[in-house]
């Protein structure tokens, strides 16, 4: 299969933990249009998605939900799972380790670094807390590949080239500060004000 664009990745993870809550209430099929309403999208873009990774409905009974969840674990997860540190543990990281622990079998977040000596070497939100200055060492031998960056602005940059260095292959990025990185290194960036002055932007013309 050819690498999936970035937005039908999106997709997926949105159906599976659509799905998952489906399956929790007690259905065990759904059908496009069903899947489609309960995510404000068209019913032809889910089958679209669903035909790139090469899942077709059941006759008249709509899509095997747990086949389906099964389907897309299986294009979207890493089969021997990956794991996560978190870089910056303020109120935004601690929120984001706290949201996230636990939720996905395959994707865990087994780290997380900051320079404050209050945080140092404790476990917090179930993860344990690291200096900074053992970033290597822990990702190296906790065979880390993505980093979630939570750290003040002025330090992204400097933060990610070091993880870079040290082996990181993918970056979330929750600071307000653009980075480049090399063609090997996958970023995804989530500012937050962006988001909102959108939403505020919208509510605004719909007055």
């Amino acid at each position: 299969m050819d690498k999936l664009p970035g937005k039908t990745v999106e997709r997926l993870s949105e159906y599976r933990r659509t799905l998952l809550k489906y399956l929790d209430e007690g259905n065990n099929y759904i059908y496009s249009h069903e899947l489609a309403g309960l995510l404000h999208i068209t019913a032809v873009q889910v089958r679209r998605d669903l035909m790139l990774i090469g899942y077709s409905s059941v006759l008249k009974k709509g899509y095997d939900v747990k086949e389906l969840i099964r389907t897309i674990g299986e294009i979207i997860d890493s089969e021997q799972g990956q794991n996560v540190a978190v870089i910056g543990l303020g109120n935004l990281g601690r929120a984001v380790t706290a949201y996230f622990k636990g939720k996905r079998s395959k994707l865990n977040i087994v780290a997380a670094f900051d320079n404050d000596p209050q945080k140092i070497n404790r476990v917090i939100a179930g993860v344990r807390c690291h200096p900074v200055e053992k970033m290597e060492e822990i990702i190296r031998s906790e065979n880390i590949s993505i980093a979630i960056l939570t750290v003040p602005p002025e330090s992204a940059r400097a933060v990610a080239e070091e993880g870079i260095r040290y082996g990181l292959k993918g970056f979330l990025n929750f600071t307000t500060v653009a980075l480049n990185m090399p063609p090997n290194v996958y970023l995804e960036e989530f500012d937050m004000i962006t988001f909102l002055e959108k939403v505020a932007y919208f509510v605004k013309e719909a007055r």
